[in-house]
C-alpha cells in the first residue's frame, strides 16, 4: 500500500523523517519496502499483512504511529451536525431493507442533492494519483479519497436511476444472476453473492463493484451515497469466482470497520458539500446485528512469561489504551474489549503480540532457552520399535512410509470375510482422495499399493517394510483401537544369476523373521510356524507365526487370485508378512543372562525319522526340546526329504542333536543311552519310524 507522509502528518504529527518513520513501522510489523520522493512529499510503500485490514488506510497507519510514539491522533473534519439522523424506517428519500443479515449486517445511506459534477480540486487529484488511483470526477473521487483516508469503501449511485424508492440487500439468487458491472461486462453471478438491488433489478455487486446503469455521470444532479459492511468470506468467495477485484473488495475481504461507517459517510458528505456544492440529507441506518466487542482477559504475568520480559502491568495497560482498546484493570489482570477495527484480536496470545510490537522487539532481552533435561531416555516401547526397524534394515529391507488410509475395495480384493476384525473400518470425513477414504485396518493394502505402483513402472525387485498403526473401529462415537504393526513385502526377479543361493523366497522371508526373533531374544522353541488360513495367501506357501499359543502374525506368498485382481502381470511370486508389535512387545522374554563359554566337549548325534506329512517339523522340534534332560544343548533340522523309498503321504526329517554337560565330559555310553531314550520318545510321540 502506498502512503503519503504529508497526508499522514494531518492525522499524527511525530516530527520524524521519512527514514525514521519507515524504521518504526517496520519494527512494529508493518514492513516499509521502499520510499519514493514526490515533489514536496514522500511516499512509503507499506507491506500490510492480510490480518491487518485496519492498516489499509491513512487513519490505520496513523493509529499505529500514535500508539508507537505517544503523539495525539487528530481526525479530519466531517462536521455535518446540522443534518438530522433518520432511523431505520424514517422519512428518508430511500428505504433500506436487509434481506440477508449474514451477508450485510449494516447498511447506511444518504441522499446528496444538487451536486455540481466536475473535476476535483488539484490537491485531491494529486493525492489520488500519488496512491495509484485515477481521478474521474469530484463525486467518485471523494468516495476513493475517503477509502484511502479512513479505509472504508463507499459507493455513489445516480439517484434518478434507482427505481421504486427502495434499496434491498440480498443474495443474487433472490434477485437476478445477470448483472452488468461498471466496466461494461455482463456477468453471471454466483447464487450466494451479495447484491444491492432497487425495486426492479440488481444495481451493485455488494462490496466489489457498482452497476453500469446507475453510475454517476456528468448529467447527475442527485446521488445516493452508500456505506455498508459486507461479510468478508462472501466478498472473498465472490471476487475469486468472478475473477473481479477492486480497492473495495480488497478491504472488505480483509475485514472493514463496521463502527466507522457513520464517520466515513459524514466525511464524504462534508467533502462533497465543500467541492461539489451538494446538499446532504439525513442518513438511513439499517443495523440489525449490532457489533459486539470480543472480551479478552489478559494476565500480565503470563504475557511476561511468554515474551521473556518484566513489563509492569501499568505499562501494559498504557500500551492497550494507546492502541484504542477499552479496558478495565483488576488486581492481577487486564480485561480488554477489542475495538471494531481490530477483527484480528481474538485471544490472549494476540494481546501478547500487541504488547511485544508496541513495547519494541529490540527491547525484549535475548536469552538462551532453558529446559529441564530428563535422564529417563527413551521408553521401552520406543526402543523396541526402533530395534525392530534397525533389524529389518540390516536384513536388506527398505522402510516405506505410507498414509494411514486405505481403499475399502482392497478388503474385498483380499477376500476377507464379513466377520473378520479388519472389516471394522472407520470412514474419514474429509479424505484426501475418495479412493483412500477409510483408516487402514491392516498394513497389507498399503504395501500392495506400493507393489502395484512399482511393478507398473518396471521394478521387479523390492524388499519393503513398514512399522505403523492400524485402526479397528469400536463403533460410532468411539475412538478406534490403535494397534502397532510391522508389515513387509518381498519381490525378487526370476533371472539367471552368477551365484545361486538363498533357495525359495518363502524361506528367505522365514529366515528374516527368525533373525528378528533372535534379535529380540525370542529363541527357537518359543515360537513356531504353522499353516495359515489367511484367504489372500497361497494355501501351500503360507504360515501363521505363534509365540506359545498366541498368534502374532502371518507370512506367505500372495495368492494367485489376489495377484490377478491387482492386475500384476508378473511371473514372480510376491511375499508378504505382518506382525503385531504390541503383542510381540508384551511377550518379550526377560533380558538374557550371561552364559560362560563351555569348558567341556560336546557330543553330536543325527537322527532321520519318517512320519506323516501332516506333522509339522516345528512340533517335532518342540518334542525334542521339551524332553526332560539338561544334557540336550541344541537341536537343528537339517534335511527334509520326500521321494524314493519314502511311502506316499510320508516325509523324512533329519535332526542334528548336540549333547553337553556343564561339569564334565560325557562318555559315549552316557550319550548313547540318552540318545536311544530320546529317539524312542520321539517315535512314540510322532508314531514315526527310523529311516
Amino acid at each position: 500500500m502506498r502512503l503519503s507522509i504529508n497526508w499522514l502528518s494531518e492525522f499524527v504529527k511525530t516530527g520524524l523523517r521519512a527514514d525514521e518513520l519507515a524504521h518504526i513501522l517496520t519494527m512494529a510489523g508493518l514492513e516499509v519496502e521502499g520510499t519514493e520522493a514526490l515533489e514536496d512529499d514522500t511516499i512509503l510503500q507499506v507491506n500490510v499483512t492480510p490480518n491487518r485490514g485496519d492498516c489499509l488506510s491513512v487513519l490505520g497507519i496513523a493509529r499505529e504511529l500514535a500508539a508507537l510514539t505517544g503523539a495525539p491522533l487528530t481526525m479530519p473534519p466531517s462536521d455535518v451536525t446540522d443534518i438530522r439522523l433518520i432511523e431505520q424506517v424514517g422519512t428518508a428519500l430511500l428505504r433500506v431493507e436487509i434481506a440477508d443479515e449474514e451477508l450485510c449486517p449494516r447498511y447506511m445511506g444518504r441522499v446528496i442533492k444538487n451536486v455540481r459534477m466536475g473535476q476535483s480540486p488539484e490537491w485531491m487529484s494529486k493525492r489520488l494519483q500519488a496512491h495509484d488511483i485515477r481521478p474521474i470526477n469530484n463525486v467518485v473521487d471523494v468516495t476513493n479519497y475517503v477509502l484511502l483516508e479512513l479505509g472504508h469503501p463507499l459507493h455513489a449511485f445516480d439517484l434518478e436511476a434507482l427505481k421504486g424508492g427502495v434499496i434491498r440487500v440480498d443474495a443474487a439468487k433472490n434477485v437476478s444472476l445477470d448483472f452488468k458491472t461498471l466496466d461494461g461486462i455482463e456477468r453471471k453471478l454466483p447464487p450466494d453473492a451479495c447484491v444491492i438491488a432497487d425495486a426492479r433489478d440488481v444495481v451493485a455487486l455488494g462490496g466489489i463493484m457498482g452497476g453500469l446503469y446507475t453510475e454517476v455521470q456528468e448529467t447527475t444532479r442527485n446521488i445516493f451515497l452508500e456505506a455498508a459492511w459486507f461479510n468478508p468470506r462472501s466478498i472473498r468467495k465472490t471476487s475469486k469466482l468472478l475473477g473481479l477485484s477492486s480497492e473495495s473488495s480488497y478491504r472488505f475481504e480483509r475485514g472493514a470497520d463496521i463502527e466507522i461507517i457513520p464517520t466515513a459517510l459524514d466525511r464524504a458528505a462534508y467533502l462533497m458539500k465543500e467541492i461539489a456544492g451538494g446538499v446532504p440529507s439525513g442518513v438511513v441506518d439499517a443495523y440489525p446485528r449490532k457489533f459486539r466487542p470480543v472480551a479478552i482477559a489478559v494476565s500480565p504475568k503470563k504475557i511476561n512469561g511468554l515474551l521473556g520480559t518484566d513489563i509492569p502491568k501499568k505499562e501494559m495497560a498504557d500500551i492497550f489504551r494507546r492502541l484504542g482498546f477499552p479496558l478495565e484493570e483488576t488486581e492481577d489482570a487486564i480485561l480488554l474489549k477489542t475495538p471494531s477495527w481490530r477483527l484480528d484480536m481474538e485471544r490472549e496470545a494476540d494481546a501478547a503480540e500487541e504488547v511485544a510490537r508496541i513495547y519494541g522487539y529490540g527491547r525484549i532481552p535475548t536469552l538462551m532457552p532453558c529446559s529441564t533435561l530428563s535422564a529417563e531416555g527413551f521408553s521401552a516401547k520406543y526402543t523396541f520399535i526402533r530395534h525392530v526397524k534397525e533389524t529389518m534394515r540390516k536384513s536388506g529391507f527398505h522402510e516405506a512410509i505410507n498414509y494411514s488410509f486405505m481403499n475399502p475395495l482392497m478388503l474385498d480384493i483380499l477376500s476377507l470375510s464379513p466377520e473378520d476384525e479388519r472389516r471394522k473400518t472407520m470412514h474419514i470425513m474429509n479424505p484426501l482422495r475418495q479412493e483412500e477414504s477409510f483408516l487402514r485396518t491392516a498394513l497389507a493394502p498399503s504395501l500392495l499399493e506400493n507393489l502395484k505402483h512399482n511393478v507398473s513402472r518396471g521394478v521387479r525387485e523390492m524388499a519393503l517394510f513398514e512399522a505403523g498403526k492400524i485402526f479397528i473401529s469400536k463403533g460410532e462415537g468411539e475412538l478406534p483401537t490403535e494397534i502397532m504393526k510391522l508389515g513387509g513385502l518381498l519381490l525378487r526377479e526370476k533371472i539367471y544369476r552368477l551365484w545361486k543361493g538363498g533357495g525359495d523366497d518363502f524361506y528367505r522371508v522365514k529366515g528374516v523373521l527368525e533373525d528378528l526373533m533372535n534379535e529380540l531374544f525370542i529363541r527357537e522353541g518359543m515360537y513356531s510356524f504353522v499353516p495359515s488360513t489367511e484367504p489372500f495367501l497361497h494355501p501351500g506357501k503360507s504360515a501363521d507365526i505363534l509365540i506359545g499359543e498366541r498368534r502374532v502374525g502371518f507370512m506367505g506368498v500372495l495368492s494367485p487370485v489376489v495377484k490377478e485382481a491387482l492386475d500384476l502381470k508378473i511371473k514372480e511370486e510376491p511375499l508378504i508378512f505382518e506382525l503385531d508389535l504390541d503383542v510381540l512387545f508384551e511377550l518379550l522374554p526377560p533380558p538374557p543372562e550371561y552364559t560362560p563359554i563351555p569348558r567341556f566337549q560336546e557330543s553330536q548325534r543325527d537322527i532321520a525319522i519318517v512320519l506323516d506329512e501332516s506333522i509339522p517339523a516345528a512340533s517335532v522340534l518342540k518334542t525334542i526340546k521339551e524332553y526332560p534332560s539338561e544334557l540336550i544343548e541344541n537341536v537343528l533340522l537339517f534335511d527334509l526329504y520326500r521321494g524314493e523309498k519314502i511311502p506316499s503321504g510320508k516325509k523324512s526329517l533329519a535332526f542334528n542333536i548336540r549333547y553337553r554337560a556343564k561339569d564334565r565330559t560325557l562318555t559315549d555310553l552316557e550319550v548313547e543311552m540318552l540318545h536311544t531314550a530320546l529317539v524312542n520318545h520321539i517315535l512314540k510321540e510322532t508314531s514315526g519310524s527310523l529311516r
